[in-house]
């Protein structure tokens, strides 16, 4: 049943069977993508599109509709722009109350973040700026931003929706001011914003259990059962080993229409959702395996191979085109599969 569960999230993710049109679509379906690592959600992003394409995602960072910030876990995300306020509400409360503890020992203040406020909001034009000249308007105002003052400020005033990461320039993304780059904004609040968050990561991610949706959101599980709760006949659930797992009622029937693609060979990059959007990545990634994705547990995973839903493998790029490093020797019957995977990287 694991192998089933690992073909079932991996379609769910659309990295096997219907393509979205465009990144926002993308987007939109998973709510979130890890995106610490710039490059790394492009392509995440870009796999989950009919046209694969990086310069599309740009053009989203560049169209408003697609930003990156902080909306959980204190940790960079890519989120759809319009659903950006809401989840910044609902999920960091608990990564800004650790900020908070931390601040003394940078030798900030609240006065210092609202400095940095009134700083951003008089510096920043609509396409906005690039972080170091962002940090140097702070400096100018006369806040320190060594020793990580300056990223604590720009997480703490994204977290609280003064501001977010939009337009790339030359591949780095600007800061921009959210209420002036953000122009539809959702308005949700209470249940109905966890019920959009509960429906939306088992629709993108099941089958998934809660404590996958607590993990990934950062939220209580008491708030977690709520939404979910809240989702109702929305969403199917199945048991498996003891565990619920919430899902799209659709999935099983589009598996059953993409399972040989699905079953294939998939490159994927090092923070992919696939592999880090669970508590358990056990379906995915056996646990004799997490050290070879994520030497040391550092925290920095690298570009994975998947096959038949399971990691197998770690690839890089190379002048001469991507280098595999298989866990163990693939069949010759990969053969095919990987080469039509390298040809499908964005």
């Amino acid at each position: 049943m694991p192998a089933e569960i690992a073909l079932l999230r991996l379609v769910a993710q659309r990295l096997a069977g219907p393509s979205w049109p465009d990144p926002a679509a993308a987007v939109r379906h998973l709510l979130a993508l890890q995106g610490q690592d710039a490059a790394g959600v492009v392509r995440s992003i870009a796999l989950r599109t009919t046209e694969r394409s990086t310069a599309a995602v740009l053009a989203a960072y560049d169209a408003g509709t697609v930003v990156r910030s902080w909306p959980m876990r204190g940790t960079l995300h890519a989120v759809p722009a319009e659903d950006l306020g809401w989840m910044l509400a609902l999920m960091t409360a608990r990564p800004r109350a650790a900020a908070e503890r931390r601040r003394a020992d940078l030798g900030l203040d609240e006065a210092a973040v609202r400095t940095a406020g009134r700083t951003a909001a008089r510096v920043l034009p609509a396409r906005g700026l690039p972080r170091a000249e962002l940090l140097a308007a702070f400096a100018a105002a006369g806040l320190p931003t060594g020793a990580g003052r300056g990223y604590h400020l720009i997480t703490e005033l994204a977290q609280r929706g003064v501001l977010c990461l939009g337009p790339s320039d030359g591949g780095e993304q600007r800061f921009v001011l959210v209420d002036r780059w953000v122009t539809t904004p959702r308005d949700l609040t209470g249940e109905a914003a966890l019920a959009e968050l509960a429906f939306r990561f088992m629709t993108s991610h099941g089958p998934a259990t809660e404590a996958d949706l607590a993990r990934w959101s950062g939220l209580p599980l008491g708030q977690v059962r709520t939404g979910l709760a809240a989702a109702g006949d929305r969403l199917a659930v199945a048991e498996v080993a003891g565990a619920r797992h919430w899902l799209d009622p659709a999935l099983p029937d589009l598996l059953a229409a993409h399972r040989r693609r699905a079953r294939a060979v998939h490159l994927l990059p090092g923070f992919d959702e696939l592999v880090l959007g669970y508590a358990d990545r056990t379906a995915t990634v056996p646990a004799e395996m997490a050290g070879r994705i994520a030497p040391g547990g550092n925290g920095v995973f690298r570009p994975t191979v998947v096959r038949r839903g399971v990691v197998v493998g770690t690839w890089t790029r190379t002048r001469s085109g991507v280098d595999v490093t298989p866990f163990e020797p693939l069949p010759a019957s990969a053969a095919a599969e990987l080469d039509a995977a390298v040809r499908a990287l964005p």
